[in-house]
């Protein structure tokens, strides 16, 4: 029975044997136990560094090195994009002003869209700022417009200038207009304009209503807006070329006259991507 040790109080005669040993033992001071703590806390700490710097550590502190650098990639994408905007601040664009001053029932805009204009356009359309404008005359009579080849040229300026409000991209409405110009004598006929929109995915419904709009009242205004633009710029004769807001080029009577730099398409695509480095390196600086 004295051999025998009651399970129940096990627990006490350890605890007690505990405290006679430590009472017999040197007693520990504040500091040292402080010691100890951190002693151990520091072991503990090398152990972890040995656990974590293997494979594991390595592809967490890649992963988050590549997180870092797709960061930094997309800020500076941002930047980017945003200091080549149409709307920078700068008082000028990045883009190269480049213009055409046209009549839609003109042989000569056919042959200067043909000719120069589209096949530079597929090089260059990225680095300019182009834009087609019309010429004619602001009167006081009819509906105050006076086009030289008539009241159906007007009506195919108009048709011409919708496509480009509607579609402000110039592969779009440049390629529309070119297909108009290629069958000009029959401007402004419906099957005309039906297959050239078809061809380039206008919507027919939109560009009717474009043109007839308050009773055709914003198409005659975008014309005469049109007619004032080109009348600003001196311009009298199409197909008139206009680069940086300087005369590049004149397709007038079937000749190529004031083309100082060389009628082709090469050409233009030369002198544009001239203009455009200069304006870079101006906005660089």
């Amino acid at each position: 029975m004295a051999a025998t040790i009651d399970m129940e109080k096990q627990p006490l005669l350890v605890a007690d044997n505990i405290a006679t040993t430590t009472a017999g033992a040197h007693e520990l001071s504040l500091s040292e136990l402080q010691q100890n703590v951190f002693k151990a806390q520091r072991e503990y700490m090398k152990a972890w560094s040995r656990t974590t710097s293997g494979k594991w550590h390595k592809r967490i502190m890649l992963a988050v090195t590549a997180l870092l650098l797709l960061f930094v990639v997309f800020c500076f994408a941002i930047i980017v994009q945003d200091s080549l905007s149409e709307d920078n601040s700068r008082p000028y664009s990045i883009k190269v002003p480049l213009e055409a001053h046209i009549m839609s029932k003109c042989p000569d805009a056919r042959d200067c869209l043909h000719d120069m204009i589209l096949p530079a356009m597929q090089n260059i359309s990225h680095k300019v700022d182009f834009k087609l404008s019309y010429i004619g005359s602001i009167t006081d009579h009819d509906d105050g417009v006076l086009c030289k080849h008539g009241e159906t040229e007007c009506l195919g300026n108009i048709i011409e200038l919708c496509a480009a409000h509607l579609y402000p991209d110039p592969k779009i409405y440049l390629g529309f207009t070119m297909c108009m110009s290629r069958e000009y004598s029959d401007i402004p006929s419906r099957t005309l304009v039906e297959d050239c929109a078809l061809e380039h995915g206008i919507s027919m419904a939109r560009l009717n209503q474009c043109a007839v709009d308050d009773d055709g009242a914003m198409g005659l205004d975008m014309l005469k807006a049109s007619f004032n633009r080109t009348a600003t710029a001196g311009v009298t004769k199409s197909c008139t070329v206009r680069l940086e807001g300087e005369v590049r080029c004149i397709r007038d009577g079937g000749e190529w006259t004031d083309c100082e730099g060389g009628s082709s398409a090469a050409d233009l695509t030369r002198d544009v991507e001239a203009a455009a480095k200069a304006r870079w390196e101006q906005f660089a600086a």
